[in-house]
């Protein structure tokens, strides 16, 4: 039976599958980016996407802010038993889609059948490979005072579709999933602007964590200003309405790159000309001050200070 599942509905889907105990990989020479992540999100199907889609983009976008080109992904799958044939097609084909647009190959992976009661439907962890492009060194450390902070665009449109969907709030709203693979923006960005210091997908914690992560990393701090930063109305309304912090809410179709200020203008046109980023904003700049603060500065020139999340807002976002 497993066998049959996987010739007639992985391979099926996939077609690249290597049917090996291990994929063998034809590598460009250099320095290789790894990532992996597993894939939980309640409910599995939302507006403009579904787990596997979600867990393609996730993975290509975390090995894509190494500054590398994604290749190859591998797939596991814990699916419950009794999970429907055709919502496991649906995810499957979605995820050879953006596969597809991602132009990287899935080329091996893994199912499980667990008992009824064991898993919440299906599980997804996927692991991606890349080339770093040669001479890119990318990290959180690198930020210097002057630097400017930029955002790809709108934040929390994930993370409130998601939360819509589970609880049946409907907001009277057309929102719907940012994720998306942003291996193309991130490549252009670099042409544009190569000595980019760091690029980071806001995921959990939203913009806030990642920030403040970056801004420990290098020991400096940053200001961003709040007008500048692109958020959709509904998204901010229903924000209001539930008691959340629009800069600590989860995305998965959104990147933040800091640059050199001389490089910043270049870096934003080249994000607003690639897929994904037509909204694309310079939200901030590193300063000085004290080593990992980040405040946020609105219309009527307050600033406060942009916390971490802690715990976690909304569990099972991806």
């Amino acid at each position: 039976m497993m066998r049959d599942l996987i010739e007639e509905v992985f391979v099926d889907a996939f077609g690249d599958v290597q049917l090996e105990d291990a994929a063998t990989l034809e590598m460009p020479v250099g320095k290789v980016a790894l990532s992996t992540d597993t894939f939980v999100v309640s409910p599995l199907f939302f507006p403009g996407g579904d787990i596997g889609h979600l867990a393609v983009c996730g993975t290509v976008n975390d090995v894509a802010t190494a500054g590398a080109t994604p290749l190859y992904l591998s797939v596991g799958f814990i699916l419950e038993e009794g999970f429907p044939l055709d919502d496991l097609k649906k995810i499957l084909i979605s995820m050879a889609k953006c596969a597809r647009e991602a132009d990287v190959k899935i080329v091996t992976g893994d199912t499980k059948v667990v008992d009824k009661g064991a898993a919440d439907g299906i599980f997804i962890n996927t692991t991606g490979v890349g080339a770093v492009r040669e001479g890119v060194d990318l990290s959180a450390a690198n930020c210097q005072v002057g630097d400017k902070i930029l955002l790809s665009g709108t934040l929390g449109d994930h993370g409130i579709t998601i939360v819509s969907q589970r609880e049946g709030m409907g907001f009277g709203t057309t929102l719907e999933t940012d994720a998306a693979p942003l291996n193309q923006l991130v490549s252009d960005v670099l042409d544009a602007a190569p000595a980019v210091r760091v690029f980071r997908d806001p995921t959990r914690g939203g913009l806030a964590s990642c920030l403040n992560e970056i801004a420990d990393a290098s020991k400096v701090s940053m200001l961003v200003m709040e007008t500048d930063v692109p958020i959709n109305p509904q998204v901010n309304g229903a924000c209001e309405m539930l008691g959340y912090d629009v800069f600590q809410v989860a995305n998965e179709g959104k990147m933040v790159a800091i640059v050199p200020a001389d490089q910043a203008e270049a870096a934003l046109e080249a994000m607003r000309k690639a897929p994904y980023g037509e909204n694309a904003a310079i939200i901030g700049e590193v300063t000085e001050g004290v080593a990992g603060r980040v405040s946020l500065r609105n219309a009527f020139d307050a600033t406060r200070i942009m916390d971490t999340l802690v715990g976690e807002q909304l569990p099972r976002i991806c």
